[in-house]
């Protein structure tokens, strides 16, 4: 018996719960193409080469800066529109601009996460769906059995459970991949986010003459452990250095 086949006799032996689980398993498909879309459309954060040369750009340059702006406001990238959104508010003090870049990461957030609440309720519904139509087909074949003049054959017993476990089995099946998709998207979309909000916050640094090294360090010739320097750009001098 091939797939088609498969799922054909499964949902002619769905009785009652024949629509709402088809609904289910309609809705379930659509949402998971259009995060998939979504997803491959915002899968990049070129957060090793793709803005290299936004650093290197003068910050008392506003002739390139704001045409830096005008090159690259137009991209699709939500890292690519968050820098632009920071560079177009630097003129405003840091606090203002984080509280910006903090609505700006919250209507993101919104937009990466939608649909995925719906996943859920759909892996959470479709197996109570299948489990009660389940109970209702053992329900009828108990009432066709005690209908039933003289003896009750085993063939009887063995369609009638067959045709109230059917449900069960379409639920589960609706249930797995809406579940595992609603994890697997989240935890794709809280990766993409934490790296965005990290570049924001480091780009948000630079903008005021900050920058963030990372030492490297050889533990063989090092007594103390290596944490970061923090310099100001606009004299190269260091302002903070932390040991532990």
């Amino acid at each position: 018996m091939s797939y088609n086949e498969f799922f054909i006799a499964i949902q002619g032996q769905l009785g009652l719960m024949r629509w709402p689980l088809t609904l289910l398993s309609l809705l379930m498909v659509m949402l998971i193409i259009e995060r998939l879309v979504f997803f491959m459309l915002n899968s990049k954060t070129h957060r090793r080469s793709g803005h290299t040369d936004l650093y290197q750009l003068s910050l008392e340059d506003d002739a390139k800066l704001d045409a830096y702006l005008q090159q690259h406001i137009q991209d699709k990238s939500a890292l690519s529109q968050g820098l632009c959104m920071l560079i177009g508010h630097r003129q405003f003090a840091k606090p203002l601009r984080e509280e910006a870049v903090s609505l700006w990461l919250q209507e993101k957030r919104r937009q990466f996460m939608a649909g995925l609440k719906l996943l859920q309720i759909i892996g959470v519904l479709a197996p109570l769906l299948g489990l009660l139509g389940t109970v209702l087909g053992l329900i009828e074949m108990f009432k066709d059995v005690a209908s039933t003049p003289g003896a009750v054959t085993p063939s009887q017993l063995a369609d009638g459970l067959g045709l109230a476990m059917a449900t069960t089995a379409a639920g589960l099946l609706i249930a797995v991949p809406a579940i595992a998709c609603s994890q697997l998207f989240n935890l794709w979309a809280n990766r993409k986010l934490d790296t965005i909000e990290y570049l924001l916050n480091h780009f948000n640094l630079h903008l005021i003459g900050l920058s963030v090294d990372k030492i490297t360090c050889q533990p063989q010739a090092c007594q103390t452990p290596c944490v970061p320097s923090y310099t100001w750009e606009s004299d190269k001098q260091s302002v903070v250095e932390v040991s532990r």
